[in-house]
Formats: structure tokens, C-alpha cells, sequence
């Protein structure tokens, strides 16, 4: 009786797990739709708008902005019938620990070769605007694209994730490290240009703020995967496995992936939150011909989250296969005492 109530409790929290996960998958894509293309999105198609304070699209929706929102919605119903199925099969912690550990170095990996490739070429191109000579090169259309926060972000900025993101599907390493190096070289650059020639930009300032942010959050997942955070907690080094991975779980449980919750939930609900409001309106810092990236900082508040859960998912996966194998091994040695 007690085996088949940890099996039971073991299966809910896998459920649990899988669901937070692909579900927070989910959230931001739906975000990305509802307020980039005016799709209706889960709560509208089911009319439950009123009781979340969801605003409706003025004048109603499309056919086909409709048929998106069925869309989205068969994805969540289909997502949460899937772990349901999933978290039948036995033996699974370890194997959806893995998948959920390589979806997370995937979203790092392509956040960072966007932010390498897109903090390069934007800073070019500000380069450009300060010496006023981009519509030289690009002519008049190309130097207004240029000199417009939007249209940089949607012709170019836009694309070069998009490439970001094919990169990172080939490159199978986590290369934050190059990130630090990077860090170093944009500020040893400031440092060269304003004490041997004396030349500084805006942009110049922008590029390291722009991959120092990257760095700090980008790195947070990483680092919980090779379990390098520092631990506040004295007698945790002396424990034995089975109840570091208990502790683990319940930390997973009631504050990892809450707070991870709370920040997408919080800067994502609504068009005007946190997250949301610089994304869309493709905010820029106000400090002269600066960089156009301050909007995909904001972004980064976002990608940290996703990470976070996904690796956080992983981990609690690990820590609860741990258990169960302990709990194994104590029934197979009770049988042998036997």
C-alpha cells in the first residue's frame, strides 16, 4: 500500500512537471501570437475573458485569426492529454530529465548566438548612424530602416534570430564562455578608444551592458544543470543522496518553479506588463544614437524564466529518480534480509 502511494504521488508530480513545462513552452508562443498577430488565444476562444480580465479584440476576430485561436487551444488541451498518457510508462524520470535538459540548452544556445550576432551587427549599424554615413552605404531606404527602432528590429533584428536559431540547432555546445570573453573585449575596445584616441559612443556602452545582461541570465539554467549555484545551506554537503534529492524536489516544487511562473505570468499577462510593453513597442534607450537592443533586454527577463523552468523540470525529474531508485534498492535489501 505505501509503494503504490509513493507510485501514485511519484506519477502526479511527473505530471505536474511535464505539464509546468511544456505548458510555459506554450505561454510564450501564444504570447508572441496574441499580441504580435491579434489571435484570440485560450482564454477568449473558451470565454473565459471576463474572469480572467483578458481584453478582446475591438470589433471581434477574423475567420482566420479564429481558427488560430483553435489552434492554440488544441495545443494546450493536447499538451496536458499528452503528460496524462506520458506519465503512465514507467521508467521515464530519467529519459524526460534528458530531453527537458537538451530543450533548455537549445533555448540558451539560440539566445546566445542571437544576442552575439545581433549586439555585432547592431552596433555596426549605430556605428554607422553616428558617423552618418548609413544611408551611404544603404542608400535612403536602408538608412531610414536603419535609423527606425521597428523597422531595425523587424528587418533585421528579427532575421538574424531566426538564423540564430538555425546555428543553434547544428552547434550541440552550451558556449556561454565565449560570452565572457566577449564581455571583455567590448570593454577593453571602450577603453582603448577613449584613452589612445579619444573616441566614445553611446553604442559603445550599450553592446557590453547588452551581453553582460545576456551573460548573468543565460547562464543561471546552465549553471543549476552542473549544480554550480552556491548553497546558502551548511548541512546540505553532509546529507545523504536520498535526502538532498528530497530536498531538491521540494525546493523545485514551492519556490524554482513558481518564481519562474511568476515572472512570465507578471511581465507577460497583458500588452502594457513588464516584459511585454518594451518588446512591442521596441523600446530604446533614450541616451543619443545608442543601440537598438534595449527592447530585447527586456526579452531576456522572458528567456531566463523559460530556461529556468525547463531546467528546473529536469532537476526535480533527476532528484525524484534518485528517490525512487533509493526506495528500490531498500525494498531489494529488505527481501535479501528476508
Amino acid at each position: 500500500m505505501l509503494s503504490e502511494q509513493k507510485n501514485n504521488l511519484s506519477s502526479m508530480l511527473h505530471l505536474v512537471g511535464l505539464c509546468s513545462a511544456f505548458l510555459a513552452v506554450l505561454f510564450v508562443v501564444n504570447n508572441f501570437l496574441i499580441f504580435g498577430f491579434n489571435a484570440p488565444g485560450v482564454i477568449n476562444v473558451l470565454g473565459l475573458n471576463k474572469i480572467f480580465g483578458v481584453e478582446s479584440l475591438k470589433g471581434g476576430y477574423s475567420s482566420g485569426l479564429y481558427i488560430v485561436g483553435l489552434v492554440q487551444t488544441a495545443a494546450v488541451f493536447g499538451v496536458t492529454f499528452w503528460a496524462c498518457f506520458h506519465t503512465i510508462k514507467k521508467g521515464q524520470l530519467r529519459l524526460d530529465a534528458a530531453r527537458l535538459d537538451w530543450l533548455s540548452a537549445y533555448v540558451i544556445r539560440a539566445a546566445f548566438w542571437a544576442v552575439l550576432i545581433v549586439g555585432v551587427a547592431d552596433a555596426i549599424m549605430s556605428f554607422m548612424r553616428v558617423e552618418d554615413f548609413h544611408k551611404t552605404v544603404f542608400g535612403d531606404l536602408g538608412g531610414a530602416i536603419i535609423a527606425l527602432p521597428s523597422s531595425r528590429g523587424i528587418y533585421i533584428h528579427v532575421p538574424l534570430i531566426i538564423v540564430a536559431a538555425l546555428i543553434a540547432l547544428r552547434d550541440k555546445s552550451v558556449s556561454l564562455v565565449w560570452l565572457t570573453l566577449l564581455v571583455v573585449i567590448a570593454e577593453f575596445l571602450i577603453v582603448v578608444g577613449r584613452f589612445i584616441y579619444g573616441y566614445e559612443q553611446t553604442f559603445m556602452g550599450d553592446l557590453v551592458r547588452f551581453w553582460y545582461a545576456a551573460l548573468f541570465l543565460f547562464a543561471s539554467a546552465y549553471t543549476l544543470k552542473e549544480d554550480g549555484h552556491v548553497r546558502v545551506d551548511v548541512f546540505y554537503a553532509g546529507l545523504k543522496r536520498r535526502t538532498k534529492s528530497i530536498l531538491n524536489t521540494i525546493g523545485t516544487l514551492f519556490f524554482g518553479i513558481p518564481l519562474c511562473w511568476l515572472i512570465l505570468i507578471r511581465g507577460m499577462w497583458g500588452k502594457s506588463s513588464l516584459i511585454n510593453s518594451p518588446m512591442m513597442n521596441f523600446e530604446t534607450s533614450m541616451s543619443g544614437f545608442g543601440m537598438y537592443v534595449k527592447y530585447l533586454m527586456a526579452a531576456f527577463l522572458m528567456i531566463f524564466a523559460l530556461s529556468m523552468i525547463l531546467q528546473f523540470t529536469a532537476y526535480l525529474f533527476q532528484s525524484m529518480a534518485d528517490i525512487q531508485e533509493n526506495i528500490t534498492d531498500d525494498l531489494d535489501a529488505e527481501e535479501v534480509t528476508q
